[in-house]
């Protein structure tokens, strides 16, 4: 496979916009933008063939040295993917395309112009999941700032410009402080590579430096989930935002504030992201109780689902933040789930939206009785979102609750009354939305699903039961990206770290983990990998009580004894003992 595909992947979108400027005929832009994005995905689905899942780092990569060159600027043009990364570029380029045809039918002015703005933005997420490294990274982020913005301020509802200025300020806020925290990094190291500075010297920086850096990003990716309390945008946006952009914002562009989680704010800064575990913990369980009794009250239903949203992204902040296998891989694979389910969820919202011109839900009821077609997909979703064993939402839902319950077992049972409050909300929403009696229905009958909207939805219902019932495939290819996870965030990563002066490596060198390759390899258990940082609530029979921790502090002593003598390092006798 050419070193380039994945550039080529990633540009066709907005390449594409040139043809669609041109054109004069609407039937040819809608034409243009959906193959675009047809050939995107195929080209996508075709890397999961290349893919092997047994190597850590970024595959696929593609990269030009001295991209950027002034002076002593030096920045790199660096694509590539991994695991998680594959598993959401190849979703995006999926419900992108799904997208596209969709719009047909529910985009009535401005047509040229929505499928400009569509495929920019399509490029822009594209483009933040396969960055190699910090600059590249913010150019696409900032990318997708416009192209959403205006989607919501043009084609959106009634209060659409209130809602698109909530966006763009809460996005700008987000972007300032990671700006801030990109060019401290840079002054620091001299670096923007993601690999590079997921394994640099944490000697470079002081402590009260690394926790502005944590937080700088920190601040960005919570916007960006969002993470209560930083959420109060999200349900005016998608209440507002036109069905393409609620599908798009909830099926990928949420999923980057986790996938920053993953990608910068942990591996970057191990010990920070350790100390604050419980503090975000926290806020995604407040998330997870807060979203389910918000979701209650909605009289709109794409409140509902907004609020939804903001329950099912706690789940995987939970499981990110609990440091163990489970809950990681299980917060991974939740976010490609909520994908699927609450994409097909706000998909199905637009095409009754199309019909009956209203949202209310007091306005619809006995919807199974005349679109029994509709009722059985949307049903079919809505159980995925619960969690129903068999469907998508199981799996992640299921290894994120182990994995809390291990990691805090006092948070983890708090989760897990979000997922019955979870199944309490949607099926009181299914019973109002499909079953009973409304008087505008009898007066009014609409019509079942056509067969482009039957085949807009079944591919998503092929997804929801492969991953619900075999999700081997997928736990197999995000396996090494929660090794490189686990293993950036332990003990041994961070001591190694602090006491590393250089950033090149000798013949001697007798670090466990001296690149961002050899994080890769099987991580230790739970609590041989936290050592001090362990929870003060680990599950009982799981913590630091069944290990002799003295083992650990020797093997990390003789550690330091290894990277001294290596470096010819002089170190501290508190720092020997304290750090």
């Amino acid at each position: 496979m050419p070193d380039q595909i994945l550039s080529i992947i990633i540009f066709l979108p907005i390449v594409s916009t040139f043809l669609i400027v041109i054109q004069k005929r609407v039937g040819a832009v809608v034409v243009i933008s959906a193959l675009s994005s047809a050939f995107t995905t195929i080209l996508s689905l075709g890397l999961f063939f290349f893919y092997d899942a047994s190597k850590a780092g970024l595959q696929f990569v593609h990269w030009i040295p001295d991209w950027i060159l002034s002076g002593k600027l030096s920045v790199d043009y660096h694509v590539g993917l991994d695991g998680v990364s594959l598993l959401l570029f190849a979703l995006t380029t999926f419900m992108f395309f799904l997208s596209s045809i969709a719009s047909w039918s529910n985009i009535p002015k401005k047509i040229k112009e929505f499928h400009i703005c569509l495929l920019v933005l399509e490029t822009a997420v594209l483009g933040v999941f396969a960055s190699g490294n910090l600059v590249l990274f913010y150019v696409f982020w900032e990318l997708m700032v416009l192209p959403m913005v205006l989607m919501i301020g043009i084609w959106g509802g009634e209060e659409r410009t209130k809602a698109a200025l909530k966006y763009f300020l809460f996005s700008m806020a987000g972007s300032l402080f990671m700006l801030g925290g990109i060019l401290t990094l840079y002054f620091k190291t001299g670096k923007t590579s993601i690999e590079s500075l997921s394994t640099a010297s944490l000697a470079l920086y002081s402590e009260p430096l690394q926790w502005f850096l944590f937080f700088s990003f920190f601040l960005a990716f919570a916007i960006k989930i969002p993470l209560f309390p930083f959420h109060t945008w999200m349900p005016d946006v998608h209440t507002q935002a036109p069905t393409v952009g609620s599908v798009d914002l909830a099926g990928v562009l949420l999923k980057i504030g986790a996938y920053g989680f993953i990608r910068f704010c942990i591996p970057f800064f191990p010990e920070q992201s350790l100390l604050s575990q419980n503090g975000i913990q926290i806020l995604a369980v407040i998330g997870i109780v807060y979203g389910s009794m918000a979701a209650l009250v909605q009289t709109d239903i794409k409140r509902i689902i907004a609020y939804s949203s903001l329950s099912h992204l706690g789940f995987c902040i939970l499981g990110i933040f609990s440091f163990t296998t489970e809950g990681v891989v299980g917060g991974m694979l939740q976010m490609v789930s909520h994908g699927i389910s609450t994409g097909m969820i706000f998909l199905m919202i637009g095409m009754i939206y199309e019909r009956a011109h209203t949202r209310n839900i007091s306005e619809f009821g006995g919807l199974a009785g005349q679109m029994p077609v509709f009722s059985t997909f949307f049903l079919i979703a809505v159980l995925s979102s619960i969690g129903l064993p068999g469907t998508n939402g199981f799996v992640g839902e299921f290894l994120i609750l182990i994995g809390a319950i291990k990691s805090n077992v006092w948070l983890g049972g708090i989760a897990a009354t979000g997922v019955v409050l979870g199944a309490l909300y949607l099926l009181w929403f299914v019973k109002r939305f499909l079953f009973g009696v409304s008087k505008t229905i009898q007066a009014k009958p609409y019509k079942d699903l056509s067969f482009r909207e039957i085949g807009i939805l079944s591919p998503l219902v092929v997804l929801i039961f492969w991953i619900g019932l075999y999700p081997k495939p997928f736990l197999s290819i995000l396996n090494s990206s929660s090794n490189v996870f686990l293993n950036s965030a332990s003990v041994v990563t961070i001591e190694e770290r602090k006491h590393i002066q250089k950033d090149f490596l000798s013949q001697n060198d007798q670090r466990l983990f001296p690149d961002y390759l050899s994080l890769g390899m099987e991580p230790k258990s739970y609590e041989e990998r936290l050592g001090k940082f362990q929870s003060k609530f680990v599950l009982p029979n799981f913590g630091s009580a069944q290990l002799p921790l003295p083992k650990v502090e020797e093997d990390l002593e003789n550690l330091e004894n290894s990277i001294e003598s290596d470096f010819d390092l002089e170190l501290e006798p508190n720092e020997k003992k304290g750090n």
